[in-house]
C-alpha cells in the first residue's frame, strides 16, 4: 500500500516563492540574450530548477509554476503588456522602465492573469518582496502601487 504525505503549506509557498523568483530571472534573460523563451524555460530546468549531482534539488521551485508564468508572459503579452502600461503614466512606454521592474511587473501580471485560483494579495506580496529584494524603497513601492492597480483593474472582485 502507497501513501501519499501532504506537502506543508510553507514548502508549497517557498517553491511557488522560488518559482517566481526564477521566472522573473528568466524574463530578464530572454530581454537581455534576445533568446527564445523555450530555450530559457529548458536551461532553467537543466540548470537552475534541475538536480544537483547528489539528485538533490538545485532550487526549491514550482516547475510548473515557472513554466506557466514564462509561457504566460509570451502566450499573454497581448494582454500583459497593456494590462501595465495603462497604469503608467501618460505616455510612457515600458522600454523606460528598468529591466528587472518591467520582469517583475510582466510576470506578476501574467500570473494574475492566468491563476485565478491564487489569490491575489499572495501573488502581489510575492512579487513586492521580489522588487524590496532587487530595488530601493522607491522602486519597490512603484511597483507596489502598479501592481495593486493592475490587480484591481484585473480582478476586481476579489
Amino acid at each position: 500500500m502507497m501513501t501519499t504525505q501532504k506537502v506543508p503549506f510553507e514548502i508549497i509557498r517557498a517553491r511557488r516563492a522560488g518559482a517566481r523568483l526564477a521566472a522573473v530571472q528568466a524574463l530578464y534573460q530572454m530581454e537581455q540574450t534576445n533568446e527564445g523563451s523555450q530555450a530559457v524555460i529548458r536551461e532553467f530546468m537543466e540548470d537552475r530548477l534541475g538536480f544537483g549531482p547528489d539528485e538533490e534539488p538545485v532550487e526549491e521551485a514550482d516547475p510548473d509554476l515557472f513554466k506557466s508564468i514564462v509561457t504566460g508572459v509570451i502566450e499573454q503579452q497581448d494582454k500583459v503588456d497593456p494590462a501595465i502600461l495603462k497604469r503608467l503614466n501618460k505616455g510612457w512606454k515600458l522600454s523606460r522602465l528598468d529591466s528587472t521592474t518591467r520582469a517583475i511587473l510582466r510576470a506578476a501580471t501574467s500570473e494574475l492573469l492566468k491563476h485565478q485560483e491564487l489569490s491575489k494579495a499572495v501573488i502581489l506580496d510575492e512579487y513586492v518582496s521580489l522588487a524590496h529584494d532587487f530595488f530601493d524603497k522607491t522602486e519597490a513601492n512603484f511597483v507596489n502601487a502598479v501592481l495593486d492597480n493592475i490587480s484591481r483593474d484585473l480582478r476586481p472582485e476579489e
